[in-house]
């Protein structure tokens, strides 16, 4: 019986950490703090240097979480990016994702190896354990912080960051091996394992997707059950990859491009659920680390962690984005708004710990400079990309306001779907700057608590909630015709 009190004790005291993630986020709000920070402070409260005392050590768990935790984010990231944000943008992202990790990764060894006294091999890992954007951070701070870009430099940071992880992901396993093994790097071998990575995964992930659209739309399920088995093809695409050699983070992205992009059954009950999903993923991921963080190892860190943050952040990140950037015809304050939009999270103290559980000698300094990383990142970057953005007139004039809209799905056909809005006094729809396209149709008015159809309704007023017809993949563009714009 005390194992069972211990377990009820372990769920309450998780619930209690969620809750308190989630709540916290009302500070964060109104203070400006990005989220995700917020998140690792309450892991860190919690832990056994904290008010909570919970001693958490647990690294193999950890990978686990992060594992499972980052395939579901990725996929999510994926469903949201329509195809055409593709144009004009893939080729630099993925010139960032390959050849800027790896560029990112060399530089960071270079000043490792000389402020820290590391040899090459030992700086490299360290190098490649911070190399990559979090996809994590990036997609929360442009997508659900309201931040509107120019598209082809939002475009480049999202493909970036959701396809940067599988570079990351190798270098780091490749040079773990190295160093276990005591041998040289075998260059050749190095790089055809990063070509199988990249195919497999790739395969792996397009089949994936395809599997998913084809189950979803020919097989009648229970309401409630598509979201589940979405994530279920996204995990099995993930393991999959992995399992015959590819790399499962880059199948995960690629099949929620092939889900998001074709027409599927409950379309918006999907993408609502996994929202859900990858917020509680966040919440796990950056408590978890947060746990494992111990303030008073920490202290013996802070030099190094902040140097090579600082190096990361002012020299290694705009260094390799120019370089990549430089075929591209970028203007120079493009090219320095994405190279400052280089966030580190969870993914960097992720794969931190690999190290750690490989049992490498310093392998706590891999894991401790990697936390002081993400978290130089997360407020020095992040409280400050969005007054970058306007100074550098990157980010369209305002900010678009969370929008308040309710997705329907319509039995019997995948075309269109019925989307509903509250309108204010405020919105761009009634002050005449916007107008409803062609593409949508306004079927339902609800006015003074009664409902009519829009042709009796007449004229928009504010406080209605209007009713369209619209195809689920151009929700996000009526968002920007009907929403408020704030400042």
């Amino acid at each position: 019986m005390e194992s069972v009190g211990a377990i009820n004790l372990l769920l309450l005291l998780g619930a209690a950490l969620v809750l308190a993630g989630v709540f916290s986020g009302l500070v964060a709000n109104r203070f400006g703090a990005p989220l995700l920070l917020v998140f690792l402070v309450v892991g860190m409260l919690a832990g056994v240097d904290g008010p909570g005392g919970i001693a958490f050590d647990n690294y193999a768990a950890t990978y686990l979480v992060g594992s499972l935790a980052l395939a579901l984010i990725l996929f999510e990231g994926g469903l949201h990016t329509r195809r055409s944000r593709f144009h004009g943008a893939w080729a630099p992202a993925v010139m960032l994702a390959t050849v800027g990790v790896v560029l990112t990764t060399a530089l960071t060894a270079v000043f490792a190896k000389w402020f820290l006294g590391l040899g090459w091999t030992e700086a490299l890992l360290l190098g490649a354990t911070v190399s990559s954007t979090d996809a994590a951070a990036v997609f929360f701070l442009l997508g659900t912080g309201g931040l509107l870009l120019q598209r082809r430099v939002g475009s480049t940071l999202e493909i970036e960051s959701g396809t940067n992880d599988p570079m990351a992901v190798f270098l780091t396993i490749a040079l773990v091996e190295i160093i276990l093994s005591g041998a040289d790097a075998p260059g050749w071998g190095i790089l055809l394992t990063l070509v199988q990575q990249g195919v497999v995964g790739a395969g792996a992930g397009l089949l994936g997707g395809w599997a998913i659209v084809r189950v979803l739309n020919r097989v009648t399920l229970p309401s409630g059950l598509h979201p589940l088995l979405v994530a279920a093809g996204a995990v099995t695409a993930f393991g999959g990859a992995a399992v015959l050699g590819g790399s499962g983070f880059l199948a995960v992205y690629l099949a929620g491009l092939v889900v998001g992009n074709t027409p599927i059954r409950a379309f918006p009950t999907v993408t609502a659920v996994m929202a859900a999903g990858t917020w509680f993923c966040q919440i796990a991921m950056f408590v978890l680390l947060g746990l494992l963080a111990t303030p008073s190892d920490l202290v013996n860190f802070a030099v190094p962690g902040l140097a090579i943050a600082a190096f990361l952040m002012f020299v290694a990140r705009p260094l390799a984005v120019w370089l990549c950037l430089l075929p591209f015809g970028f203007p120079p304050r493009a090219v320095a708004f994405i190279a400052w939009v280089g966030l580190r999270g969870a993914v960097g103290i992720f794969l931190a710990s690999l190290p750690v559980l490989a049992g490498l000698p310093n392998a706590q300094l891999y894991f401790n400079v990697g936390f002081f990383v993400v978290l130089a990142s997360l407020v020095v970057q992040g409280w400050t990309i969005a007054p970058l953005a306007r100074r550098l007139r990157i980010g369209l004039q305002g900010m678009i306001l969370r929008p308040r809209r309710v997705e329907l799905d319509l039995p019997g056909q995948l075309e269109r779907e019925l989307v509903g809005y509250p309108l204010s006094k405020d919105s761009p729809l009634l002050l005449g700057s916007r107008t409803l396209p062609e593409w949508t149709e306004a079927v339902l008015v609800v006015r003074d608590g009664h409902v009519t159809t829009a042709a009796v309704a007449g004229k928009f007023q504010a406080g209605d909630y209007v009713y369209l017809l619209t195809p689920p993949y151009r929700v996000r563009e009526l968002d920007l015709i009907i929403t408020p714009r704030g400042e």
